[in-house]
Formats: C-alpha cells, structure tokens, sequence
C-alpha cells in the first residue's frame, strides 16, 4: 500500500463514498502509479504482476472521467477470458455505483441477444473478449467513436490464446484520440510491437518486483510418477487442510477425471473449464469466491482473471506448459499483501516443462520429500472433519456497497410505454427521497429495475406499492437478481 490516500487524487464524492464502502482504504503501488497519469488521458504501459488491484488502478479514472448523460460507449476493456470481463463489469459497476456508470459485459457463448438488448440502453463502459467485441462491431450494434480509453488487460494472455491480431483489428476501429492503457504480467515482443504501432509516448510503469513470483508465495515441488499422482494429492490436502484451494489441470478431461477421483474419496471437489456452458461456469464461481465449497479443479483458461479473498493454496497437479501459466496460477493466491502456498507434482514426462518454467522465473523451486503416510493418516482426521462442516460464508466485498443500494423490481416495462422520466418522477415525489437516491434504470419489455442509492429502497418500495407509477398500480418489490 502508498502513503497517498484516493481523495489526493481529486476524485469526486461519488467515486470516493463507493470506494470507502468497497473497502479500499489506500491506493496500491500500481494504483498509486496509474490512476494520476490515466486521469490526464496518457497512454500507458503498465507491467504488473496479478493481484496487484490494477483492475481499480484504471477503473477508478475511467468511471471518474465518464459523462454520464452520454449513451454511447466511453471506454472498452478488452481482456482474454470471460470471467475476467465479467470480473471487470463488477468492479467498474461497483466503482461508479454512485455516478450511475452502467458498465456491459460481452463475451462469447452467451447468447447474442442478452447484449443486445443490453447495448440498447445507455453504456458506459464495454468490457469483453476480443472475438465477441469484434462481432458486435461487424453488427453494428455497438459505436465506438466516443471511446476515449481503451484498456488490454492481461496482453500476455491475449497474445497466448491467438487474440492479438484481433485486438489490432479492434483497435484500427477506435477514435485515435483515445487515451490506451496495457497492462500485463510480461511483455514479449509482439507485446511490444502492438505498443509502439498504436500508442503515443507511451508513460511505462513497472510495479513487478525483481522476481515474477511473489516472495509471500511459500513454492514447493514434488518429483513424482503420473500414477502416483492423486495418492501424493490426497497426502497434501490432508497435511495442508486449506480453507480455499485451486488445483491445476492441463487439460478439461483430466479436471473432470480428477474431480470424480477426489469424489469418489468423499472429498467435496467441484469441476471448472472452458467445456462448460458460461452460465454454470458463473454460478460456480460465485459459490467457489462465496466460501460455499473449499476445492476447486480447474483448467488454465477458466481460471484466468478469478479474484478470490483469502485463497490459502494453489496444486499444480500438471506442470503448465506455458511458462506464463505458472506465474499467473500460484498469483492467485498470496493477494492483497496476504500470503499463500503452491505446490507443484512434477512427473518424468513433465521435465521438459519444469526446466522451462524454472528457467523462466530464475530459480529452481525447493524439491520436497513426500510426507509419510502416518503423517498424512493423522492429518486426514481432521481434513475430514472440516470436510463435513457448514461452509463459513465469506463476506463479498460489496456488501458494505449493497447495504446502501437496493435493486427494485417494477412489473412494467416498455410494452406498457413505461419510460424513466415516468420512474423518476414518481420515486422524486416521495417526501426525503430526490434524484440524488435514484441510481441506475433498466427498462426491459415487461419489467423494469431501478437503484435505489442510500439506503432508501424499503421507504421507496413501500410508497410505490401505494401510490403506484403514472397514477396506475403496479407490483413493487426487492429484485431477486
């Protein structure tokens, strides 16, 4: 954490009420380093390992820049995965909650209509995968010639997973006037190149320390057979007995054979990779960052951009075979200034790997003997015990926010010629309730939802469900999404 607090930087009440109440106390290194240079619209090169709340480095200038009355599109973040934009529609969401910043997410294997229906209202902020960004461009249902930022979020991956020629392609679309931002973990040279074709004087900032890995990250390594693989697993889980692990998987077939091992063990696993629909892979991320279960399998690309609190242990039950993958799997843990530990299993087959993952981060991982098996027996008593206890709910980190704003649900939308000024105009005529409380307005075909900021939603729900909206009665209440 700086010494600067977020009021130095000249941030409306807004953005700062938002922040207090998201808990961010001080800016980061890299927030302390980029939210000054993004708020005079430089361009930036940022490298930065993951964890370090870069997210709200150019989220906080971004929702602080916007002019809300405008309805075209003012900033897209492009980012390799769809957990992470969805990951970055939350925390932009959060951020602006009080300013109104109405942030959309667009990524692929959801269905086109879900955006677009979206897209027809007043956006803000676009965060999305470059391929689905790139189709609705082809479509025409987004306009972007008011972008006035554009942010590559975690480039490295995107050049990984073939997105790069994409992101140029995107680029070549947008205003040149635009302040762009990249930030990545490493900066390969077609990295760079991308740089020096679209940025001007670019501002370079470097937050990684000397070594890519965390010093906080405790790593260990195991040489072991394939076939031997699960037993040592099990030895460690015990031994270990975490409250919140990721293990790491190559492939989706290996995730979902290792899930029905571990299963098959009584040990409460859940399975997640790119094979699965998006809805369910969000729903299981949801419980996995709520605490609602302990393990996790997983795959590179489905864990990518997650943003878990307190996730005490990484396994890297396949060595990855992108030297990058490493890093980015065992960063996430040891966040926030917290500390973590990864384990890596290491079979023959895999040193090829190994050599090339140690050559990359400059060091050799400390080799461990496995633990015997009386140590793993007497550990096993009590893994299983918290294995049959109620799950501890972690707080989310806008609760807080949430106290102060209600989702209401109105059974009226556009086919019933409901319009916002209507919504307006009638929570506005409830006494100590004026257009400072009324946050952001959807307008569906049969529904409509409406924040209501402050703490005033019960008043809000309670007068409308008397007096009704446009002098008819409607249906009033919390909204259940």
């Amino acid at each position: 954490m700086g010494n600067k607090s977020f009021k130095e930087y000249n941030i409306s009440e807004e953005i700062l009420k938002a922040l207090n109440l998201l808990g961010y106390e001080r800016p980061t290194e890299v927030q302390s380093e980029v939210i000054e240079v993004a708020l005079r619209k430089k361009d930036l090169i940022v490298k930065s390992q993951t964890g370090s709340g870069k997210t709200a480095a150019y989220g906080i200038p971004i929702c602080e820049s916007l002019d809300i009355e405008q309805r075209e599109p003012q900033a897209l973040i492009l980012t390799p995965t769809r957990e992470l934009a969805v990951q970055v529609k939350e925390d932009i969401t959060n951020i602006g909650r009080f300013k109104r910043v109405r942030c959309a997410a667009v990524f692929g294997k959801q269905p086109m209509a879900v955006q677009l229906r979206e897209l027809k209202q007043r956006v803000h902020v676009i965060a999305g995968t470059p391929g689905r960004v790139m189709d609705h461009i082809k479509r025409g249902s987004i306009d972007l010639q008011k972008v006035q930022y554009l942010v590559i979020d975690e480039a490295d991956k995107m050049l990984n997973m073939g997105f790069i020629d994409q992101v140029g392609e995107i680029i070549e679309t947008l205003p040149e006037s635009r302040a762009t931002m990249l930030f990545s973990a490493t900066m390969p040279e077609e990295i760079e190149r991308l740089c020096s074709k679209y940025m001007k004087k670019p501002v370079s900032i470097q937050i990684t320390p000397k070594k890519l890995v965390s010093e906080r990250v405790d790593q260990d390594l195991y040489e072991v057979d394939k076939d031997h693989k699960f037993e040592l697993l099990k030895k460690i889980l015990y031994i270990e007995n975490p409250d919140s692990c990721i293990i790491f998987c190559s492939t989706k077939e290996n995730v979902d054979t290792l899930n029905e091992k571990m299963r098959a063990e009584k040990i409460y696993t859940r399975a997640l990779h790119g094979g699965m629909e998006q809805k369910d892979r969000l729903e299981l991320m949801k419980y996995f960052k709520r605490g609602e279960f302990r393990i996790l399998v997983a795959t590179d690309v489905a864990a990518r951009g997650i943003d878990v609190t307190d996730l005490d242990l990484i396994i890297n039950y396949d060595v990855p075979v992108e030297n990058e993958s490493y890093v980015h799997r065992i960063g996430r843990t040891a966040r926030a200034g917290k500390s973590g530990k990864a384990v890596t299993f290491a079979a023959p087959y895999e040193k090829k790997y190994l050599n090339q993952v140690e050559e990359y981060i400059g060091y050799s991982i400390p080799r461990k003997a496995e633990p015997s098996g009386a140590e793993a027996e007497k550990a096993k008593v009590a893994f299983m015990e918290k294995e049959k206890r109620a799950p501890v709910i972690k707080k989310d980190k806008s609760e807080e926010l949430n106290k102060e704003v209600t989702k209401v649900y109105i059974n009226a939308g556009k086919k019933k010629k409901m319009r916002p000024g209507d919504i307006v105009g009638a929570i506005t005529s409830i006494e100590g309730v004026s257009g400072e409380d009324i946050g952001i307005i959807d307008i569906l075909d049969h529904v409509s939802y409406v924040d209501i900021l402050n703490g005033k939603g019960d008043k809000v729900i309670k007068t409308l469900q008397k007096i009704g909206i446009k002098g008819k009665e409607v249906k009033v209440q919390r909204a259940s999404k």
